[in-house]
């Protein structure tokens, strides 16, 4: 950016609940300079937070490249005592939420980010990765514990009970109750806590939504891996999948006719199947041209002449149960606890967010129950479809 820093411009951009980010333009180029609180900014200094945090993200970022290589911003400078990152200015890319919101559409944004958590999946998991170099791995990332601690309460407890930071819509009172009331709904969502904490699949990005990704019109880069994690494989589909779903529940406060509404919530359940597609298409082909790992080795199947589809058939269904639960409760705590969606926040006539927010409610409550009968993504494209028609409200 140019070494005479009195020459230096410098603007705080930053709009998320944890971190500043700063862009810093010189008389040669721009960087993002993103650095983290001793707080969790969205609370305040009532809620401290170390800095360590920026040590996992950097970690995470390194390895995304590895991974997914172009993918994810280039990291030019770290400092561990200051919780600092120096990375890529992505010029030209928006906030993929800002352009859902705006009824935007991104070439090749299915393609992308479902072969991007294929990639991460498999890449980080025993199927590829060499056993020793896992667990050293899973060691490093089992101290994001804040960060991990943050999720364990605010996305699978918080929205399950009255607990002092959550908030919702005015009118969902109802809504509100018929789901912490539901015993065998909220065992669920516990279950699927159990697998977050307990299981160790890969290494997860632990936070990818809409607001995780940037876009051109027909480029795609993944960002903010604060929350990186070793978990299920099934955790950042199934978040992504969740934000899809809630951009398109919100569209019909975001469009001006009946006609651009379904128009573009087609396009949204359009994404979420080829999302979905291009994981598993992915996913095999890496099956079939990486499996190095520790599980399902190819000498117990290929070198003795077996075929190893059924082993990967199974593994796939597994993946896809694991992310239909953490998409249902994703569903719920963007609507009941701390952190909400600008998809719906935005939505200033709160009768109307109200019975937006309760469709998104109530499916997030039917996926969450019956995991096992959503067999495949056009049973969550069907159910979008007949939530979306309900007036709950």
């Amino acid at each position: 950016i140019g070494s005479d820093p009195n020459n230096w411009i410098i603007d705080e951009v930053g709009d998320g609940n944890l971190n500043l980010v700063f862009i810093v333009q010189g008389a040669i180029g721009k960087v993002i300079v993103k650095q983290a609180l001793p707080y969790v900014r969205l609370v305040g200094d009532s809620w401290p937070l170390t800095l360590e945090r920026a040590y996992f993200e950097y970690n995470a970022l390194i390895r995304q490249e590895e991974r997914d290589p172009g993918l994810v911003p280039k990291v030019y400078y770290f400092n561990k005592n200051q919780g600092l990152i120096v990375m890529e200015y992505l010029d030209g890319y928006n906030i993929l939420r800002g352009k859902l919101i705006r009824g935007e559409k991104v070439i090749g944004l299915a393609e992308t980010l479902g072969r991007h958590c294929a990639r991460l999946s498999f890449r980080g998991s025993d199927l590829h990765m060499k056993t020793s170099k896992k667990k050293q791995d899973v060691s490093l990332f089992q101290r994001n514990n804040e960060l991990m601690a943050i999720t364990e309460n605010l996305v699978f407890t918080d929205p399950y009970y009255n607990a002092e930071m959550n908030r919702h819509t005015e009118g969902l009172d109802d809504v509100v109750k018929i789901l912490r009331d539901d015993v065998q709904m909220v065992s669920n969502a516990q279950y699927m806590l159990a697998k977050f904490t307990n299981n160790t699949e890969t290494m997860c990005h632990g936070d990818l939504h809409s607001g995780s990704v940037m876009c051109t019109e027909n480029k795609v880069r993944v960002i903010d891996p604060e929350f990186a994690f070793y978990g299920p494989m099934g955790f950042d589909l199934g978040m992504l999948i969740a934000n899809y779903l809630m951009s398109f529940f919100s569209q019909p406060a975001h469009r001006h006719s009946i006609e651009s509404v379904s128009k573009y919530q087609n396009w949204i359940l359009k994404l979420i199947k080829e999302t979905v597609e291009n994981f598993e298409v992915e996913f095999t082909k890496l099956w079939e041209t990486e499996r190095v790992g520790i599980l399902y080795p190819k000498l117990l199947f290929e070198d003795q002449g077996y075929s190893s589809k059924l082993a990967l058939d199974a593994v796939l269904r597994k993946v896809f149960k694991d992310s239909i639960g953490f998409c249902g409760i994703e569903m719920h705590r963007r609507c009941l606890s701390l952190a909400h969606n600008a998809d719906f926040e935005e939505i200033e006539d709160t009768r109307l967010r109200a019975k937006l927010e309760a469709r998104n409610l109530m499916m997030g409550r039917e996926l969450i129950l019956n995991v096992n009968r959503v067999k495949n993504v056009q049973n969550i494209i069907n159910l979008a479809k007949e939530f979306n028609g309900k007036d709950i409200l």
